[in-house]
């Protein structure tokens, strides 16, 4: 219903957007054939094999920037502001493509300046003009997004708080394009009330009689769980009048999971997910720690053995430290750093409970009496954690994630504190670049965990990993 006009929507919008930038690029080409003649111009064949890199980096910056985002009820200021950051970044992005295939004297910096000028101010004058169309419209009663689609007539049964909330989602967004014509109960007696400027137009039973005599092109239930098992015969009916069904699915009220329509070899499944959840994600986040994990293995491999030396040569025992931990829903693997403390540092650690500075299950202590003199400096600037890169190689961590606790550690969680193995665990997360050991309240620490879980995206691991880079050179917060 929705979904699927902006969807269109979106695409008519960047397909319009994409061929501005065309016309801009020959644009370019013309005035960069006419006026510069001193320089070399090469056939429109040779520079048509760009066009393609500069519409990806226009749609996809425009696409980032937020242009297609509920467009229609944006403010021109804001679509100034998208199409200056894409002009921007595009410049630099596309004159650094020229600059590296060495097409610097067919495509000049006049050039480049050229098309992307052009094209942004046409893309804002055309974005201006879309905007006082719509308004125009709209103070006519009409619908902007009803010029191009068909207006959906909906029915809604259910009449609760939950179907009062969908009514005003649908009242403060007329560019959907969607009229309510009415509610329908269960309840007989309630038949004539007005809920939120709405007739209750008849219970269950006069379901059939309400879509025979009204234009009805779906019916969205947003019932009680309780009624579930009462209207599967109204939604086998619906079905065969060919009306398109909606049920509202949140049955239940959580917090961070979200719901979602899904099948296993065709049997439907509704399922509840976080956002850590996103496979596309996952993917890419995998193939990223893979790929980097392996560039960095092998480039620092030199570096590494002289710090194995180096551990080996001022403190007895062994160069690694090996320790069993958790990841993902509990799995154990075997976690490895350069060994920092003395070898029997496990069994002194009772001697030293009462010194510990976090609440919680964990034990952190400044001046630990247990770690060696070189293990105080790898520990400063976290090279003690560079072993790790092997555990992300094999996919037991990642790159960017909560930390890897300990089995006696997650013994003791409260059931709130588990969500944080819903997700890989990491070389480094929020809570190193906020001030890593320098936080003494580990529900602050598992609150900074939980916080980077429901707000993960590919974006947020690189900017931690940006934000990570000067934490570890300057060895802030580390004990």
């Amino acid at each position: 219903m929705i979904k699927e006009q902006s969807r269109a929507l979106k695409r008519f919008l960047l397909s319009a957007d994409l061929c501005i930038v065309a016309v801009s690029f020959f644009i370019g080409y013309f005035i960069r054939a006419r006026f510069e003649s001193l320089l070399p111009v090469s056939s429109i064949n040779v520079y048509i094999g760009l066009l393609p890199v500069l519409l990806f980096i226009w749609g996809t910056l425009l696409y980032y920037f937020g242009m297609y985002t509920n467009f229609v009820i944006k403010k021109i200021y804001q679509i100034i502001i998208a199409v200056i950051k894409a002009t921007i970044l595009g410049f630099v992005l596309f004159g650094s493509y020229v600059f590296i295939l060495h097409l610097q004297e067919q495509v000049t910096r006049v050039m480049i300046v050229i098309m992307f000028a052009v094209a942004a101010v046409l893309i804002v004058l055309e974005k201006i003009t879309l905007i006082y169309v719509f308004r125009h419209v709209r103070q006519m009663g009409v619908s902007f997004k009803s010029i191009l689609f068909t207006w959906r007539s909906v029915l809604i049964v259910g009449t609760g708080k939950r179907a009062e909330k969908f009514i005003n989602l649908i009242n403060n967004n007329p560019q959907w394009a969607i009229k309510i014509i009415g509610l329908v109960d269960i309840d007989e007696t309630k038949v004539g009330k007005i809920i939120k400027g709405y007739r209750i137009l008849g219970s269950f039973d006069d379901i059939s009689n309400i879509i025979h005599h009204n234009v009805v092109d779906e019916i969205v239930f947003i019932i009680p769980r309780s009624w579930i098992n009462k209207v599967e015969d109204i939604m086998k009916f619906c079905e065969n009048e060919g009306i398109t069904i909606h049920l509202a699915v949140d049955l239940f009220e959580f917090k961070v999971l979200k719901a979602k329509q899904t099948d296993i070899g065709g049997f439907p499944l509704l399922t509840f997910e976080g956002i850590s959840h996103n496979l596309g994600y996952l993917f890419f986040k995998r193939i990223f720690d893979f790929t980097v994990s392996a560039i960095a293995l092998i480039v620092l491999a030199p570096f590494l053995l002289v710090l194995a030396l180096i551990v080996r040569m001022t403190s007895e025992g062994p160069v690694l430290f090996e320790q069993e931990r958790c990841s993902l829903y509990g799995r154990k693997f075997i976690f490895y750093k350069f060994r920092t403390m003395v070898v029997d540092a496990e069994s002194r650690l009772k001697d030293i409970l009462e010194y510990n500075e976090m609440n919680g299950p964990v034990f952190k202590m400044t001046n630990d009496p247990r770690v060696t003199k070189i293990g105080k400096w790898l520990r400063k600037y976290s090279l003690d954690e560079l072993p790790q890169l092997w555990n992300v190689f094999k996919g037991d961590m990642s790159l960017v994630g909560p930390r890897p606790p300990l089995p006696a550690e997650v013994v003791k969680y409260d059931t709130w504190q588990r969500r944080k193995l819903s997700m890989r665990p990491g070389i480094t997360c929020l809570w190193q670049v906020s001030g890593r050991s320098e936080i003494a309240d580990f529900n602050e620490w598992m609150r900074l965990d939980l916080e980077y879980i429901d707000n993960w995206s590919p974006w947020l691991d690189f900017r931690i990993l940006l934000k990570t880079i000067p934490v570890v050179l300057l060895g802030k917060g580390a004990k």
